[in-house]
């Protein structure tokens, strides 16, 4: 789905074509690594880790999402990346949503990229859940750096859940363009992409 709304997007002018892709799945609990970057030129797996949602979009699970001011829930969909800043949170990346009515408002809500304290994997285990952002999909400070570097500056970041409403209104899920660039694809290039899917499911587990 992924790569079918980045194909889409790229089919209609909305994005150029860039080579990093970041996809969280947040139907995954926030204890495990649900965040994996990619470089699809060389269709390596760059990184797999832990990242956080919203206060408000659930506990472990993430269970509600928003594109509102002052909801603290996380927006779901595609987003370009853009300018990183240092701000409260420290080196941050802002981003701008594709998605009308899902996250097109994320630059005005301050959705962005940061480190943060609170997303720790060992303090998950005890606690339950990881720590929660206002929306922001938080990733370790350890790593933060190192993948706001490889993702700033037009980059993607795809935001997935099975949430109805988004998947029957998306405008980059199921399009044409998407559906007719992926089976241009070859059998040997689209193997190569399982196998770095592959690789972040075993690095996950």
């Amino acid at each position: 789905m992924a790569l079918g709304a980045r194909e889409c997007a790229l089919a209609s002018g909305e994005v150029a074509d860039v080579s990093r892709l970041a996809v969280i799945d947040y139907s995954l609990p926030s204890t495990e690594k649900r965040m994996w970057v990619f470089d699809l030129d060389a269709r390596t797996l760059l990184f797999a880790e832990h990242v956080a949602h919203g206060k408000n979009t659930g506990a472990n699970m993430a269970t509600r999402f928003s594109n509102v001011e002052g909801s603290l829930q996380t927006s779901l969909g595609l987003f370009t990346t853009a300018e990183t800043y240092q701000g409260g949170n420290g080196y941050s990346m802002r981003m701008d949503g594709l998605e009308p009515g899902f996250n097109d408002l994320a630059r005005q809500r301050a959705i962005v990229v940061h480190g943060a304290s609170y997303v720790n994997p060992d303090g998950a285990r005890s606690m339950g859940r990881l720590g929660r952002s206002f929306g922001c999909p938080a990733v370790r400070t350890a790593v933060a750096r190192q993948i706001i570097d490889t993702l700033k500056g037009g980059q993607m970041l795809f935001s997935y859940y099975p949430d109805d409403a988004w998947l029957a209104s998306s405008p980059f899920l199921n399009c044409k363009a998407a559906t007719s660039g992926l089976a241009a694809m070859s059998k040997a290039s689209m193997l190569q992409a399982r196998a770095v899917a592959d690789a972040g499911t075993r690095a996950r587990r």
